[in-house]
């Protein structure tokens, strides 16, 4: 008898749509989260880190788990992190890592688990299927630094860098970039992120007189190469990439960086886009939370790669959901399709595209050029 009466009370239950968990209100998201939020890249993990406690507490309408762990800007932990993401937390997409090496190592397992991985760096996958590096790629950062070379009469330049993946991907576009554009590459030297002097380095570049010098590092590791040239009397022009767009950068390079050019996405100067930009209102929205919760002037891109994984990963858990339940390798499979076919989506660092042959997302519409002067960016029109 009361058995009837429970199940009589639990049509009821569902016949008024009351009390009885749907399907999707039973499911949870799970996204694997690792961030260099300690060591040589803790000034941007931190930021991504920052911004992850910021995001809304559902994903394409479901709740969402973030597990967010520090790989202390060391890829072997980013690999352990990622490991133990797929095998003992069985998430749905993994988020990271800050530092290039760090999201390469997350790739390998990314693929072999099928699992989708948006990185929060840029490179250049071996397998392309399954990891979405966000951040724009070398090539599109690249092309508008030798853009700027051309127009200012810029020949010859000098290449300093990080001696690690990032370092080699910035080196072999530069070298390319370099004899396409009729400049003479007079130097190339290179530095671990965890170097305290590049004293030597400088010392050989300096021999050979460039008029400017391409620093292809980041973080604040990125400010050692132009205050060691600056201190040895270096007067030419400086080029970073769009690893140094932090103020955490600023902060460490002084004086050092007045005049530096790099280029970055559009959130760094969100306030200075016209307001017809599509970016401009996602851009400020950010913004607000961000430095409501962190202070005036406490912005950073890399915190915002952050959040534009979430924009991605929104609108495709909502699409993958229609295909299949979250926990599952379908999902999984179903949310790197959706991912894939990402189109036209504004987000803080300008508007996202994806396709089969393309998962870094941003073209040259996602960039722009700024010049450090007095310590602020600026955005060159």
């Amino acid at each position: 008898m009361q058995r009837r009466h429970a199940l009589s009370t639990l049509v009821a239950a569902a016949g008024l749509g009351l009390g009885l968990p749907t399907l999707a209100q039973a499911q949870t998201i799970q996204i694997g989260v690792t961030l260099s939020a300690t060591g040589p890249a803790a000034s941007l993990g931190i930021a991504e880190k920052n911004s992850i406690e910021l995001l809304p507490k559902t994903l394409g309408g479901l709740p969402v788990n973030y597990i967010v762990l520090d790989d202390a800007s060391d890829p072997s932990q980013a690999a352990k992190n990622a490991r133990r993401f797929v095998d003992s937390d069985k998430v749905d997409a993994i988020i990271g890592s800050t530092t290039t090496p760090g999201s390469l190592a997350i790739a390998e397992v990314a693929n072999e688990s099928k699992t989708p991985q948006i990185a929060l760096a840029p490179f250049a996958p071996k397998q392309i299927q399954w990891v979405f590096p966000l951040p724009q790629s070398v090539a599109v950062m690249s092309s508008a630094l030798f853009d700027h070379m051309n127009k200012n009469g810029i020949k010859t330049i000098a290449f300093i860098g990080f001696s690690d993946a990032y370092g080699e991907a910035w080196l072999q576009d530069v070298q390319k970039s370099a004899e396409k554009n009729g400049i003479k590459l007079v130097g190339v030297e290179r530095y671990a992120r965890s170097d305290q002097s590049v004293t030597a380095q400088t010392l050989k570049l300096m021999q050979n007189n460039p008029q400017a010098v391409f620093v292809a590092a980041s973080g604040t590791p990125a400010a050692l190469p132009m205050r060691a040239l600056r201190e040895r009397g270096y007067k030419g022009q400086f080029y970073q990439t769009h690893g140094v767009a932090n103020n955490d950068f600023l902060r460490v390079s002084g004086t050092s960086d007045e005049g530096a050019i790099l280029p970055t996405g559009t959130i760094l100067v969100a306030e200075q886009l016209p307001d017809s930009h599509p970016s401009k209102k996602v851009g400020l929205a950010y913004l607000q939370a961000y430095e409501g919760k962190h202070g005036a002037g406490s912005r950073s891109p890399f915190g915002a790669y952050a959040y534009d994984a979430y924009l991605v990963l929104d609108k495709a858990v909502t699409t993958a959901l229609k295909k299949a339940k979250a926990g599952t390798p379908e999902f999984r499979g179903a949310l790197r399709d959706a991912i894939e076919q990402t189109n036209n989506l504004p987000v803080t660092h300008g508007v996202i595209t994806m396709s089969p042959t393309d998962h870094s997302g941003f073209g040259t519409d996602g960039r722009v050029l700024v010049s450090i002067e007095k310590n602020a960016w600026k955005l060159l029109k």
